[in-house]
């Protein structure tokens, strides 16, 4: 208990974990996907995070995104039970680890945009998101084994209309992958969220992106 205390207060700046770069800092706004274990063919996952130079990342996360749309893999986050449980951990520690901006659930990864706050490491809170997520997947599933692919993707957003545009791109995800026509017809999305937030009876504010 005490090493991982310590781990979540340490920020550890520019850091790589194998091929991937990450940047923690506190206060830092975040775009994060991480991915189920099967979500890439093996031969293209091998391809993309070997065949890739850390200059080269941008292109890389490109070429992901692109192939994680086509739905590879069992996509157990399409389960509505396991994606109801993912939208929940990402929502569980909003305001007191993180501020959890934006999301999005899709069939074989997810997408999300945190604020980092003081005293609080990007890769532990990625760590535990994936690893609560895991245990409670694999019961509904009645399997055993990884869940998620172990490392994790992280941008950090450069200034606003850097934020609008990220937003937008996870919001707009599943009607890029086919999945639906509206933004607001996926479920398992802050947009859709949001909107339901918004509603007369609910008298809540909204993340605003514009």
């Amino acid at each position: 208990m005490k090493n991982e205390i310590e781990e979540l207060e340490i920020h550890k700046g520019f850091h790589t974990r194998g091929y991937l770069p990450h940047f923690d800092e506190p206060e830092l706004i975040q775009s994060i996907t991480f991915r189920l274990k099967d979500s890439l063919d093996p031969s293209r996952a091998y391809e993309l995070e070997h065949g890739i130079q850390v200059n080269e990342i941008q292109q890389l996360f490109s070429l992901l995104d692109d192939d994680l749309d086509k739905g590879f893999g069992k996509c157990w986050l399409a389960d509505p039970k396991i994606g109801l449980m993912v939208q929940q951990a990402l929502q569980y520690f909003h305001n007191e680890r993180y501020r959890l901006l934006c999301w999005v659930i899709m069939p074989n990864h997810v997408h999300c945009i945190i604020q980092q706050m003081e005293g609080f490491a990007l890769s532990a809170i990625v760590r535990s998101w994936k690893s609560y997520t895991a245990v409670r997947a694999n019961r509904i599933l009645g399997r055993s084994g990884p869940f998620w692919q172990k490392d994790y993707f992280d941008r950090f957003v450069r200034n606003r209309s850097h934020l609008v545009s990220a937003a937008y791109y996870i919001h707009y995800n599943p009607v890029a992958a086919g999945l639906c026509q509206h933004m607001e017809d996926w479920q398992f999305s802050s947009y859709g969220y949001y909107r339901e937030q918004d509603r007369p009876r609910g008298n809540r504010k909204a993340f605003r992106f514009s």
